[in-house]
């Protein structure tokens, strides 16, 4: 007589195979911000397309004007177009922001590769000085170098900038090398001449990028708010370079005067594009945590 049918007799409900399924994650992809995102940089990219005046013309004749037919966002307390300006400091904005990271993705990769593969004590005391960067207020940072180097531009304030938010990534790509310098394909490479840079480029960066990607689109987020701050504090750049910080450093005269778009419209591109990029990062580490979890 069958398992089967022995239930059957006795009376007792045959127990149920339980089957158990794969758990899928959902992976809720961030169309609309980088939907935003992609029209921002294309509208910055093409501005001499769409801008109506010229942004660096003072009309003095229609300084602090309200939004109208002429002047689609108004104008500013110089007399410039808010509408052109928008999309000619966009491009400042955003070119500060991907040039102070790549800056500091570089300088970052490097010395969490030097620190990974070092001795332990050389290890130990490069991880320490990098700790006493991090016990620094990053702005102050900024503020004192740039204060050494003179009159800020775009470059030196993206130098400043990149010099200064490298060290966060560096922690997290020296943990990562210290767990793969172990790995036989790297022993191997070694072992046949590999030099540090091609160990680094070719063994190395192909498994750790994927760690510190979503940091490394913060660091544009953090570049962009940093250059801003500074503007807005009269310490970045100067008004004849227009950009988004630059913008809002009018920001006193427009609330003596009521000008209320003088703050609102860039502030508002500013906020709309941090949003994009801080949801663009969040989707990135939550997708590195859940490949990590099914390993």
């Amino acid at each position: 007589m069958s398992q089967n049918e022995l239930f059957k007799i006795v009376g007792i409900k045959e127990p149920e195979k339980s089957i158990s399924k794969p758990c899928k994650a959902k992976k809720s992809f961030p169309v609309l911000s980088v939907v935003i995102l992609s029209v921002l940089c294309l509208l910055c990219l093409f501005a001499g397309l769409i801008s109506t005046k010229d942004p660096s013309h003072l009309d003095l004749l229609n300084y602090n004007k309200a939004p109208n037919s002429e002047f689609l966002f108004g104008t500013d307390t110089l007399g410039r177009d808010i509408f052109s300006c928008i999309w000619y400091g966009g491009r400042i904005s955003i070119f500060i922001g991907f040039l102070a990271t790549a800056i500091s993705t570089f300088i970052a990769i490097v010395y969490g590769c030097i620190s990974g593969m070092a001795p332990k004590w050389l290890d130990s005391i490069l991880m320490r000085l990098t700790e006493i960067l991090l016990s620094i207020p990053e702005l102050l940072l900024i503020i004192f170098i740039q204060a050494i180097l003179g009159p800020a531009n775009v470059l030196s304030i993206s130098l400043v900038i990149g010099l200064t938010s490298w060290c966060g990534i560096s922690k997290v790509v020296r943990t990562e090398v210290r767990q793969l310098r172990e790995a036989e394909y790297v022993m191997a490479s070694r072992s046949m001449g590999g030099g540090f840079f091609h160990l680094m480029r070719c063994h190395l960066a192909p498994n750790f990028v994927s760690s510190i990607m979503f940091m490394v689109v913060m660091n544009i987020r953090g570049a962009i708010v940093a250059e801003s701050t500074l503007s807005f504090m009269g310490m970045g750049l100067p008004l004849d370079i227009i950009s988004w910080g630059s913008m809002l450093s009018l920001a006193e005269k427009a609330l003596m005067t009521k000008s209320w778009w003088i703050v609102l419209i860039p502030g508002a591109f500013l906020v709309c594009l941090l949003m994009c990029v801080t949801n663009i990062g969040n989707y990135l580490r939550k997708s590195v945590n859940r490949s990590e979890s099914y390993l």
